[in-house]
């Protein structure tokens, strides 16, 4: 029998003990399900972010001492782990402030340099405000047009409309890799078929598939990716942005200032290939360092571990509140990691400050997603969303926190 010292942490308990956030001051379990919005964070990833604040810090790629270049080491380490992570390659790999950023990025550089009035955007219903605003304001600038996949019944985007819409003009096609809101999955494989078909480069929003689904670049095939720390259980702060090397080669430097520079004169500036050419100033020392933590984390654990755990809850919390009369439910019956609902006659807010009382902690809103919202006729919804930390008890504490809201709003 395998000794309790040497076996692995199990998802749920198990793993909770290793989050100083999920305990509240008295000892007792916070009932933390927004997982979706940002992950909490476990000992190992603090500690190494201490330590790179602490004992080990200094500026990295500028320094000629001993620490200097031992955190630049690291830094670039981090940038490894990354590329190894997703399946890519370190010199494809941008750091960013978020996804977020990241997609800026594309739209500033690559948009402007590749896309024209008449060509066109292909996004879908379900996007986030991020993967939406950019386009936008790219739109302004170029006059290029956005057009918008429908989503199946089920609330996955609708890769067959999408067949239908495509045509030469469209250049971009830019797409969640899981719905924030439905935690639908996209068949990523497929929209790089598609767009790839009609000329189009494809940009896959991976905030919420990077936490819990192995990826590998080279099999999706998709031109663009992007993903946050904080989701992945590490800082805030940081993120990345991978892009086909020959892509990265072609695009125009975004911020000017000191790394992203070959040679400087009054007259002229010479810039770093890429990444160094996307990354100017000082870059994210610390978070890079705890962003790498987080992914030896999430490995050991495994990401297929992972998958099948928050696959699992969502399922769960579905089916129990499937068997009320009183609760709509929205998105696809195997969603990941997130489950998007509305209590009969109580506003989302009612509900998750209700909840909050009784410390259980869902998001309640339009989720950065209002066009979706609209879509589904209503103004916000209640979301639960797990991790790594959660197990069937805080869907108990959250079924519990439903009945006291229907005896308070029976008043």
């Amino acid at each position: 029998m395998l000794d309790e010292a040497l076996r692995p942490a199990q998802p749920g308990q198990d793993l909770r003990v290793q989050f100083p956030g999920m305990w509240n001051l008295d000892g007792s379990p916070w009932r933390y399900l927004d997982t979706a919005a940002t992950a909490q964070k476990p000992q190992a990833v603090i500690d190494a972010t201490v330590q790179a604040m602490g004992v080990n810090y200094a500026t990295v790629h500028r320094g000629v001492y001993a620490r200097s270049a031992e955190m630049t080491l690291g830094f670039e380490a981090a940038r490894r782990r990354v590329a190894a992570f997703i399946g890519g390659s370190e010199d494809e790999v941008v750091f960013t402030r978020g996804a977020t950023e990241a997609i800026n990025l594309v739209a500033s550089t690559w948009g402007e340099a590749n896309l024209r009035a008449g060509d066109r955007i292909l996004i879908s219903m379900l996007e986030h405000h991020s993967n939406i605003v950019p386009w936008q304001l790219l739109r302004e600038r170029t006059g290029v047009a956005i057009d918008v996949c429908p989503l199946t019944q089920d609330g996955r985007i609708d890769l067959d409309a999408a067949a239908a819409m495509l045509t030469p003009a469209h250049k971009l096609v830019a797409l969640a890799h899981v719905s924030n809101v439905l935690g639908s999955v996209l068949d990523v494989r497929r929209a790089a078929d598609l767009a790839h078909g009609v000329g189009a480069k494809l940009l896959i929003d991976g905030c919420q598939a990077a936490p819990r689904i192995k990826l590998d670049m080279a099999a999706l095939d998709c031109d663009f990716y992007v993903f946050s720390a904080h989701k992945l259980y590490g800082p805030t702060g940081i993120g990345a942005l991978w892009a086909r090397a020959e892509i990265l080669d072609a695009m125009p430097p975004w911020h000017g200032g000191g790394a992203m520079i070959d040679t400087v004169t009054f007259e002229k500036t010479t810039f770093a290939s890429a990444p160094q050419r996307f990354e100017a100033g000082t870059p994210m020392i610390i978070e890079a360092i705890g962003l790498a933590a987080a992914i030896e984390w999430l490995e050991a654990i495994g990401l297929d571990v992972a998958y099948e755990h928050e696959r699992s809850l969502a399922a769960k919390l579905r089916d129990a509140l499937g068997e009320r009369n009183d609760v709509t439910l929205f998105g696809p019956a195997d969603a990941i990691g997130i489950t998007s609902f509305a209590l009969d006659g109580v506003h989302p807010h009612d509900l998750g400050t209700i909840l909050d009382e009784e410390g259980v902690a869902i998001r309640a809103g339009h989720h950065c997603a209002q066009p979706l919202m609209e879509h589904l006729g209503v103004p916000a919804t209640a979301r639960a969303s797990f991790g790594l930390y959660n197990d069937e008890t805080d869907i108990e504490a959250l079924l519990k926190g439903f009945e006291r809201t229907r005896r308070i709003f029976a008043q």
